[in-house]
């Protein structure tokens, strides 16, 4: 009988323990294979070696939520953390909207530097008191490009008038779409590759690793090196839940957060420098235009765009000037 009453005093203990137990949800539309979802599941393991009162659950491929409502999910607590873009944040905060404009960052150093220096503290600060997420380490998404159903010669965004590009919804990234010349049509990232293979859309724009992820060199013809966005993504958590956790379980999370995001960046940047050149051997055309035509048109859409207005044009500045 003493035997049994100690069985069930232990089993009680350990469901008490893992009734403590605080969930942590982090979404992500990122498909599973690439970096940025593999980056999660380092992510995991690492803040619940150090802190396993926490139960970090993540959710690749936009499982959990669909792809563009995480951040709202966030700010209503049905969310915990979610890989958010600088679209994302421009739409609740549009003077960070040039932050989406086609050609800003020359490369992934000068984005690095941008958002892991005063710069990019300031950003944080307005992000977390206007809408309530805490950014929690900037990482690496890639240089996107564009890629197309059926080959055609590309010289200019002329050249691609009339393609229907498959874009995340949202007036930035409309304006993305309309510098290079396309015509914007919003899908979730689940639905591209199949929309690819029936025609449903003629093109979509992506990273390289993303691209190769998700395998859409099985129903494309062409990359067009078009280098219009590098693009940032942040580990996001939502105020509310950090304000909860103790100081050590913050800095636990942080670290864990920033070591991922290294790694992504790491991989991703040296994924980076084959994928490109392994194309032809998937039976995919690789064009290089003179990128000046299509910076001159971004600039002329840009320009005239009313959403551009709210831009913070001298912080853009120093976004450009930094070295």
């Amino acid at each position: 009988m003493k035997r049994l009453i100690g069985v069930v005093l232990l089993a009680l203990a350990a469901g008490n323990a893992l009734a403590q137990k605080t969930v942590l949800r982090f979404s992500t539309a990122a498909p599973p294979p690439d970096f940025l979802s593999r980056s999660l599941a380092q992510f995991k393991s690492e803040l619940e070696a150090g802190a396993p009162e926490l139960d970090v659950q993540v959710y690749p491929g936009s499982q959990l939520f669909r792809q563009g409502t995480e951040v709202p999910a966030m700010q209503r607590g049905n969310l915990e953390m979610s890989t958010m873009t600088t679209f994302e944040v421009a739409q609740q905060v549009p003077e960070f909207g040039f932050f989406n404009r086609a050609y800003l960052f020359r490369d992934y150093e000068h984005a690095y530097k941008t958002f892991t220096g005063p710069i990019g503290k300031r950003y944080a600060e307005t992000v977390a008191q206007k809408m309530g997420i805490v950014i929690v380490a900037p990482t690496y998404l890639g240089t996107r490009q564009v890629n197309l159903r059926t080959a055609r010669e590309v010289k200019g965004p002329a050249d691609l008038a009339g393609v229907k590009m498959r874009m995340p919804a949202g007036p930035d990234w409309l304006l993305l779409g309309q510098s290079l010349g396309v015509t914007p049509t919003p899908l979730g990232m689940p639905e591209v590759y199949l929309a690819l293979q029936t025609g449903a859309i003629d093109g979509q724009e992506n990273p390289p690793t993303i691209f190769n992820a998700a395998k859409f060199y099985e129903v494309t013809k062409q990359m067009v090196i078009t280098s219009h966005l590098v693009q940032p993504v942040f580990y996001a958590i939502a105020k509310p839940y950090w304000d909860k956790l103790t100081g050590e379980q913050r800095s636990k999370l942080q670290q864990a957060a920033v070591k991922a995001a290294r790694w992504n960046d790491e991989q991703r940047l040296n994924d980076e420098k084959t994928v490109i050149d392994g194309l032809a051997a998937k039976g995919l055309t690789v064009t290089r235009p003179d990128l000046s035509a299509f910076r001159m048109n971004a600039d002329r859409v840009y320009a005239s765009a009313e959403a551009t207005k709210a831009w913070d044009r001298k912080m853009m500045d120093e976004v450009m000037a930094l070295k």
